[in-house]
């Protein structure tokens, strides 16, 4: 029996073997803070999945969220779509 496997390689390197082109990274930098916030807010998420929620923990998830929507918000006013070309 033959098996016919596709070489992935000659088909994908191109396209991975790359550095970010400078207009990348400049998206990324512009999308930092949103990025801060959402580690941030899925830290809070974390900490509560095996005990019980406290008070303190909700504040901390709303501080979060808050973070989060505010960066969101400064992103999207920027008038940037946060895609790179």
């Amino acid at each position: 029996m033959s098996f016919i496997v596709a070489v992935q390689a000659g088909v994908t390197a191109a396209a991975f073997d790359r550095e970010p082109t400078a207009a990348e990274l400049d998206v990324i930098e512009r999308e930092m803070p949103a990025i801060q916030a959402e580690v941030e807010l899925l830290d809070a998420q974390i900490a509560i999945l095996d005990r019980p929620v406290s008070e303190l923990d909700t504040r901390r998830i709303r501080r979060a969220r808050n973070k989060l929507l505010t960066a969101r918000c400064e992103l999207a006013n920027q008038g940037g779509t946060g895609e790179a070309a």
